[in-house]
């Protein structure tokens, strides 16, 4: 597997760390790499809904998230990542300790990169990680740079 571009590497992770819903929510990046980027956030009580489960907000943003920024690591170095449109099939409730979202790109191009994410729920019992496929993603990335993002 190729290895990000250390330049690359540190403008996503620092563009992640400046992610206010990203830190709320105790999110962190597991892997980064060409085309792909893994979230992990726990579930916590403040991201959960009325059934004691993830709430689908924190699903949502957190697949978004792991698809944008495998987008970013494929953008010119002066670009940053915005979403243009994002679908989600949930799939399951999110049951566990933590969501792990897999992000990747499908089709980088020009101006419009094509994204991906799956979004596992997984609980650690005895030392042995679970996970069951709790939503999948599918949308649109657009380079953004300092000229257009107003």
């Amino acid at each position: 597997m190729t290895a990000l571009a250390p330049t690359i590497e540190r403008k996503t992770r620092d563009s992640f760390d400046r992610q206010a819903l990203m830190t709320t929510f105790g999110a962190t990046i597991v892997h980064l790499a060409p085309g792909a980027c893994t979230l992990a956030a726990p579930i916590l009580p403040i991201a959960r809904q009325q059934h004691g489960v993830g709430h689908a907000g924190l699903t949502f943003a957190l697949g978004d998230t792991a698809a944008g920024y495998a987008a970013l690591t494929l953008m010119a170095e002066e670009a940053e990542v915005m979403t243009v449109e994002m679908k989600i099939n949930l799939m399951a409730p999110a049951r566990g300790d933590r969501l792990v979202a897999e992000g990747r790109v499908i089709r980088a191009g020009r101006r419009i990169t094509v994204v991906t994410a799956e979004v596992f729920a997984e609980t650690t019992t005895a030392g042995a990680a679970e996970r069951e496929l709790v939503a999948i993603l599918q949308g649109t990335m657009v380079p953004v740079t300092a000229r257009n993002r107003t």
